[in-house]
């Protein structure tokens, strides 16, 4: 986990939030190789789920909304992490998260049991003796007007997904959509986590990738059945390994205050193995009935071909684009003996970033053999050319092994190679990141190759 974070900082992917004034807990900004990436996994996600479907419809609604949505979807209430102090160091745990690390130490003796609650367990800090846990709610308040007073409070969206259900509706008159029929949205959400940590896994203003699909409750099952298929597929169609992710049912006990059921898709991390990715839910008719409640607008549906009446249930999915990008960033990391050809590292490791074609941040890097002024002249007007299809970088510093290395790390599929040769016969070499293999192409015939090697 050490080096991907180094990697993801000194390329460019991840940089600590305000690292200057010493940085700000657990919030990241995505730098230049880092916005490409996760745009790139939003726009994959955005293509499956509503691109290239008719039932499925996008949205983007407002961060700040009437706090009244918040009662009814009882985040108000319920939205809580129980929290615990500790009496001498006074910092703050999840008592949850405490209790499952204490409980899945390997050093515990044999003969002695896991505990069974936060009172058996000390500070594991300073060993100090913890807190009552106490409810600690997540949701991040601001003030709306001129007067910060109980009339002007709002909230930080804690989730995407209730912007959706306020909006079925007005998508339901305005779309001429039946059911069942799905509304996307990819949006910022945020949560005042007490404990928040792993990189970029869990932080406290992040991106959410969020489908509800609305169904009559008597296909509810069968729906549930297609959209976890669905989403699974969508990682391993991106490149994820088999032994990589994983299933795995809520139990009873586990389940949300709204879910008939809940499965996850966990990834085996290197902080606490197997972590959740995404989820797919069987919400039942909670959300819309609440809503209909709290608000006084009938949101009930009736069939037009049946004329039956009734609350729809709904099939979310729900992907975060920060756990997607760790995943993917992890899944693709591979150190490897030198294969590069510089002379200088033929002794050392290389990293291989293995990502999918569509996700590559870089899809193309043009490099010209010298820093001969007609190499350089062909090699820029190459780029500029790729550039129109394609996000294309050009190197010129360092041997031409050097630069291969540095595609290599961050998952750029091909290198276009501008040699003493070029000016003669009109041809560069295309190096594939994956076989190393190399091809002399027509700078006519550059283009097309590459789209039929990038989009196929």
């Amino acid at each position: 986990m050490d080096k991907l974070i180094s990697l993801a900082k000194r390329r460019g992917f991840v940089f600590q939030s305000s690292e200057i004034y010493g940085g700000f807990g657990s919030c990241y900004d995505y730098g230049p190789l880092g916005v490409e990436l996760i745009n790139n996994i939003k726009k994959a996600w955005w293509q499956a789920m509503v691109q290239k479907r008719d039932d499925v419809v996008g949205l983007d609604s407002a961060i700040i909304m009437h706090p009244k949505v918040w009662e009814a979807s009882g985040h108000v209430e319920s939205f809580a992490d129980p929290l615990v102090d500790c009496k001498k160091c006074k910092k703050r745990f999840r008592a949850d998260h405490l209790l499952e690390a204490v409980s899945m130490k390997p050093d515990l003796e044999a003969h002695k049991e896991p505990p069974k609650s936060i009172k058996d367990i000390v500070c594991p800090e300073c060993g100090g003796e913890l807190t009552e846990p106490r409810n600690f709610n997540l949701l991040m308040k601001t003030f709306i007007g001129a007067v910060e007073d109980a009339t002007s409070l709002a909230y930080l969206r804690g989730e995407t997904c209730q912007g959706i259900y306020v909006n079925f509706k007005n998508i339901l008159d305005s779309s001429r959509q039946k059911l069942p029929f799905g509304i996307a949205q990819i949006g910022k959400a945020f949560r005042n986590e007490i404990t928040p940590g792993n990189y970029i896994f869990r932080t406290r203003e992040f991106e959410q990738m969020e489908m509800q699909f609305f169904v009559n409750p008597k296909e509810a099952d069968k729906w549930y059945d297609y959209w976890k298929e669905q989403r699974m597929k969508w990682y391993k169609d991106l490149g994820m390994k088999d032994e990589f992710i994983r299933w795995r049912r809520h139990s009873k006990e586990e389940l949300a205050h709204y879910a008939k059921a809940a499965w996850d898709i966990e990834f085996d991390s290197p902080f606490g193995g197997w972590k959740e990715l995404a989820g797919v839910h069987n919400r039942s008719d909670w959300d819309l009935s609440r809503h209909s409640q709290y608000s006084g607008v009938d949101l009930s549906y009736i069939d037009p071909v049946t004329n039956e009446k009734y609350v729809p249930y709904i099939v979310e999915t729900s992907d975060g684009a920060g756990r997607a990008m760790l995943a993917f960033l992890l899944n693709g990391y591979e150190e490897v003996e030198t294969r590069s050809g510089d002379e200088e590292a033929k002794h050392e490791k290389e990293v291989v970033l293995h990502l999918h074609k569509s996700l590559a941040p870089i899809k193309v890097a043009v490099l010209p053999l010298s820093k001969k002024e007609e190499l350089q002249r062909v090699a820029h007007e190459i780029k500029d050319n790729l550039a129109e299809n394609w996000m294309t970088q050009y190197d010129e510093t360092g041997s031409i092994g050097k630069r291969y290395r540095r595609q290599d790390e961050i998952g750029t599929p091909y290198c276009v190679t501008v040699d003493f040769e070029t000016a003669n016969d009109k041809k560069v070499t295309v190096r594939d990141i994956l076989t190393m293999g190399q091809e002399r192409i027509a700078i006519g015939e550059l283009k097309d190759y590459l789209r039929e090697k990038l989009e196929k």
